[in-house]
């Protein structure tokens, strides 16, 4: 993968283009998918769509009860217990899905956290590195087998324009010198952006192909441990809480590039790309504002990505993905 592959492929649809815009005149009957999160937010956005256009689809949920309660109305779904931030419980799931299907089609890594105060989990992680990171990465190398079995799978993982605060930190991945919630954030999000470019690498043999994306800017959950007043400062919302910020988008509209990664026929052939306003994004000088757009070099770079997953399997234990 090379930063001249970064170049929009002309898309239909843009910034304003909606989940139920992707997903109309698509017939996903047959088709299964993962998708993490899948009962807030973006995820749920995700989710109902893929139903909405005949897809099964299975939640991990680190809240079954509120999980089970939001998708109530979602017919062709099943929720199963799975903590991200706990390796443990993602095996567990992973060990059941794979009990329960043959195959797998489509893998959305939806679920995060974001500027989370400082948490350790399993043998001393940072948090939203184990959350946003560690967690899908274990997911999908023993989920692996079922994405190979459909002869045509994608993996899609939500990065985030909070990628460009920082590559990975090599020196101190877990902040042991120092915590920083925004750097902390940012690295998650770099490490998911390469971990879908050694994803693909690895992958492409077998028909797994991987994208990551920036859904855009959304006010959902993700912010719950975020102080309104932050936010009032950030100039994302009002003392009441209401959205006030330019350039956000609506949870439907956040919900449609990962939905147009997973299904554009646009992007057959094609992996390892960084999407943003359903379209593959260019890359973005260092310096350049966040709310520019855009891929930072760092977080497409092989060398970089093969690094990253080679950490990644030392720390989680995950079954290796053949080579």
């Amino acid at each position: 993968m090379t930063t001249t592959d970064h170049q929009p492929l002309g898309s239909p649809f843009s910034a304003s283009t909606t989940a139920e815009d992707i997903v109309t005149g698509l017939d996903l009957s047959g088709k299964t998918a993962v998708v993490t999160g899948g009962y807030s937010g973006l995820g749920l956005e995700t989710t109902r769509a893929l139903t909405a256009a005949g897809a099964r689809v299975i939640v991990p949920a680190r809240r079954p009860d509120v999980a089970r309660a939001a998708l109530n109305d979602v017919t062709n779904c099943e929720v199963v217990p799975m903590d991200l931030a706990d390796i443990d419980s993602v095996r567990s799931a992973s060990a059941y899905i794979t009990g329960r299907l043959g195959r797998l089609d489509l893998l959305m890594a939806v679920a995060g956290v974001m500027a989370t105060p400082e948490r350790r989990v399993g043998p001393g992680w940072e948090g939203q590195l184990a959350a946003n990171h560690f967690g899908h990465f274990t997911l999908v190398c023993e989920l692996y087998p079922l994405l190979a079995a459909a002869d045509g799978a994608r993996v899609v993982v939500n990065s985030s324009a909070g990628h460009t605060l920082t590559g990975i930190r090599w020196h101190d991945p877990h902040f042991r010198t120092g915590y920083d919630k925004w750097l902390a954030y940012g690295q998650a999000k770099t490490a998911n952006a390469l971990f879908a470019v050694h994803l693909d690498t690895l992958g492409q043999g077998d028909g797994v192909r991987a994208f990551a994306l920036h859904p855009g800017k959304i006010i959902t959950g993700l912010q719950r441990e975020m102080a309104v007043q932050e936010q009032i400062d950030r100039g994302w919302v009002d003392e009441h809480g209401n959205v006030i910020g330019d350039g956000f988008k609506s949870p439907s509209q956040g919900a449609a590039t990962g939905l147009w990664a997973a299904t554009s026929p646009l992007l057959d052939g094609r992996g390892g790309l960084y999407l943003e306003d359903c379209d593959v994004t260019h890359v973005s000088a260092s310096g350049t504002p966040m709310d520019d757009g855009g891929v930072r070099a760092y977080a497409i770079d092989p060398d970089e990505a093969a690094r990253l997953w080679d950490l990644s399997l030392a720390a989680t234990g995950a079954t290796p993905i053949p080579r």
